[in-house]
C-alpha cells in the first residue's frame, strides 16, 4: 500500500509510468517527474487527492486514460507542447482545476477528459486546427469559457458544437 507515501522522484531511467502505478495513493502531494518519460499510463496517478500540482515534462507525448483522474486537489498542471493525445477521463474528477492550456500539439481529447472538474471555467485552447473531442469532454461549468484562435473561432464552434455557446475567440 502507498497510503502513506508523501513524496517522490521517479529515477531518470524511467521512460513510462506504467498502469495504475500510484493509483490510490491518497497522500502523496508531490512527484517530479524526468525528462526520460514519454508516456503517463492508464490510471498512473489516479485517485491521488493531495496532488495540487503538477508539472509535466515536455518529454511526454500521450496521457493516458484516467492519468490524474480523481485528483481533487489538483489546481494547477501544465501540459506541455510535447503531448498530442490526452485520454479518456485523463483528468475527470479534478475538482479544483480551475483552467487549462490546451497546447497547438494536441490533436486529441478523450471522453470525459475533463468531465467532474466542477471549478474549470477556463478552457485555452492554441491549435489552429481544433483538436478531435469525444464525448462530454468537460463539465459545463456556468461560467466556462473556452478560447480559441480568433481565426478559428468558426472552425471550433462547428466541430466543438457542444460547446458552441461557450467558445470565445482570443487574439494570441
Amino acid at each position: 500500500s502507498c497510503s502513506s507515501l508523501v513524496g517522490v522522484e521517479i529515477p531518470a531511467s524511467v521512460t513510462s509510468i506504467g498502469v495504475g502505478a500510484f493509483s490510490g495513493c491518497r497522500s502523496l502531494d508531490s512527484v517530479k517527474i524526468p525528462t526520460s518519460v514519454t508516456s503517463i499510463g492508464f490510471g498512473a496517478f489516479s485517485g491521488c487527492s493531495s496532488f495540487d500540482s503538477v508539472k509535466i515534462p515536455t518529454s511526454v507525448t500521450s496521457i493516458e486514460v484516467g492519468a490524474f483522474s480523481g485528483c481533487s486537489s489538483l489546481a494547477s498542471v501544465e501540459i506541455p507542447s510535447s503531448v498530442t493525445s490526452i485520454g479518456n477521463e485523463a483528468f475527470s474528477g479534478c475538482r479544483s482545476l480551475a483552467s487549462v492550456k490546451i497546447p497547438a500539439s494536441l490533436t486529441s481529447i478523450g471522453d470525459r477528459a475533463f468531465d467532474a472538474c466542477l471549478q474549470l471555467s477556463t478552457v485555452k485552447v492554441e491549435a489552429e486546427t481544433p483538436p478531435s473531442l469525444g464525448t462530454n469532454v468537460f463539465f459545463t461549468h456556468p461560467d466556462l469559457k473556452i478560447q480559441v484562435p480568433r481565426s478559428s473561432e468558426g472552425y471550433y464552434i462547428s466541430n466543438w458544437s457542444a460547446y458552441a455557446d461557450k467558445i470565445v475567440a482570443i487574439t494570441p
